[in-house]
């Protein structure tokens, strides 16, 4: 598999992903997204929205600000709760997270370690900085909010934070979403949004930054509604690849095919939980990932969050290890309660079928858009030997480029731009005239386009399929009609024309 270093190398050559700032020499942790990059995540951006909203009638979505008021993170518990156990060198000063130390280092779950326990196993297996050998400082807590000022003022009363998750905004507004969006229980909001969180060693490229994308959807439910009317039996024997909490108890990593029905009988979970588990594997699926490369694990008592009474993190099998690409917890009522608690406003909603107002509980489903499109890139990403070059195999409706417009030789181009201003008004394409014509299809392979149209001296036209290099003839007359049938999977590329 590509080093993580070589992706990143890729990414800049190819204009998918830049350092932030790479004139001043960047800036750790955050990145910007190329001409190629943005088209990419823009897809995957517009396909979790048709798969998660717009295709579901109990579904509405919403794009909340950034900064909010600081009593927000009070009420969340992130002011208390939401940070990382810091080991610091007592020679260099060097930091460094204590679980991820702890994880790569002695081959442990560590998240969720109090700070007495991470003195005692730095302690107890003689744990050194890594840059001098020096001992460790006993360990701290630190915040990973972002803190700014808001207006003139300098006093306290002035700072904010930038937000570490989007799913506040949701609670805030709830009740004012079921109100004008005329939604009754179950329903859910979903938000797609820029986080920030003040990461103490940012690393593997765009896996862990400071500034990020988090997509989230709180799914409201009657606190007492234990059933999924939406589980079907097709969601109860999909089967997943399961790392257990006892297992990890246990010192092992086991992965093993789980039934949903399963997992409900062991009660590692409830219904509508295990309903949204199966839509999140169902998404990830059809952006192109290898179900061998994916992996359910269970949080462990120690590891939960503040507000989670269960959990399962989504990992993606990088050259950097199985991580976390998505998670999926139940927050029950705590966030709504908490909101009420610390505004006083009224965060029930009546339910017509209970015939009374209630406060409803959440299971929440997160996905890391960033890393899901590293994991997209990942999984597309074939070193073609045969061919000589990169092959990127996105499915088609994530491909940055649809189609690329060539004339065969200068002489070709008044004739191929022709195709190209009827190609451009449908699909996202490109034109090249450089370089011979098969240097021109090593680019669109590298670039990911899925179809290049080769304009010649004759009647008609070659159409190119990335996946199998193999090419047919067409009428020009039909290009656009067979490009638009082909990119929506109605036909075979074999079907579409005469063979070449």
């Amino acid at each position: 598999m590509l080093s993580i270093e070589d992706m990143a190398a890729f990414c800049k050559k190819k204009g998918f992903v830049y350092r932030s700032s790479d004139i001043y020499g960047g800036f750790s942790g955050f990145w910007d997204y190329g001409p190629l990059g943005v088209e990419l995540f823009n897809n995957i951006k517009a396909s979790w929205w048709k798969f998660f909203v717009q295709s579901r009638e109990d579904m509405v979505g919403i794009d909340t600000s950034i900064i909010s008021h600081p009593i927000t993170w009070k009420a969340s518990g992130h002011l208390e709760s939401f940070g990382d156990l810091m080991l610091v060198c007592s020679k260099c000063k060097n930091k460094v997270r204590a679980d991820h130390f702890l994880e790569e280092k002695l081959d442990i779950v560590a998240d969720g370690l109090e700070a007495s326990d991470v003195n005692d196993i730095v302690k107890k297996n003689k744990l050194s900085c890594e840059k001098c050998k020096a001992s460790f400082k006993e360990v701290n807590n630190f915040n990973l909010l972002f803190a700014t000022k808001v207006g003139a003022s300098e006093d306290s009363k002035a700072e904010a934070y930038l937000r570490g998750e989007t799913a506040q905004g949701i609670f805030m507004n709830f009740r004012l979403i079921a109100e004008t969006a005329r939604q009754t229980l179950p329903f859910g909001v979903a938000q797609f949004g820029r986080c920030f969180r003040n990461e103490i060693s940012p690393r593997d490229f765009l896996f862990r930054g400071r500034e990020f994308h988090i997509a989230e959807l709180e799914f409201f439910i009657h606190p007492d509604e234990k059933k999924c009317s939406l589980l079907s039996k097709e969601h109860l024997n999909v089967k997943l690849p399961l790392l257990s909490a006892e297992v990890q108890e246990k010192g092992k990593k086991d992965v093993k095919e789980t039934a949903i029905k399963d997992m409900l009988k062991k009660k590692k979970l409830g219904e509508w939980h295990a309903y949204w588990l199966a839509q999140q594997y169902e998404w990830y699926i059809s952006l192109g990932l290898d179900p061998k490369d994916l992996k359910f694990r269970e949080h462990v008592g120690m590891e939960l969050s503040h507000y989670s009474s269960a959990t399962f993190d989504i990992d993606y099998q990088f050259p950097f290890g199985s991580k976390e690409i998505s998670g999926n917890a139940n927050r029950g009522q705590y966030d709504l309660q908490q909101h009420m608690k610390h505004s006083k406003a009224k965060l029930q909603i009546y339910d017509e079928g209970s015939k009374s107002s209630v406060v409803p509980r959440v299971v929440e489903p997160t996905f890391g858009m960033d890393r899901a499109f590293l994991a997209v890139l990942y999984a597309a990403y074939n070193d073609d030997k045969k061919r000589g070059n990169v092959v990127l195999k996105l499915p088609a409706f994530l491909a940055p480029i649809k189609v690329a417009v060539f004339p065969l030789v200068s002489k070709c181009n008044d004739k191929a731009r022709k195709v190209f201003e009827k190609v451009k008004g449908e699909f996202v394409s490109t034109y090249d005239k450089s370089g011979s014509v098969g240097r021109r299809y090593a680019r669109a392979d590298e670039q990911g386009v899925v179809y290049c149209v080769t304009v010649d001296f004759e009647d008609g036209v070659t159409i190119r399929d990335r996946n199998t290099a193999k090419q047919i003839r067409i009428e020009e007359k039909d290009l656009v009609s067979t490009l638009r049938t082909l990119l929506a999977g109605d036909l075979k590329f074999s079907k579409a024309g005469e063979k070449v």
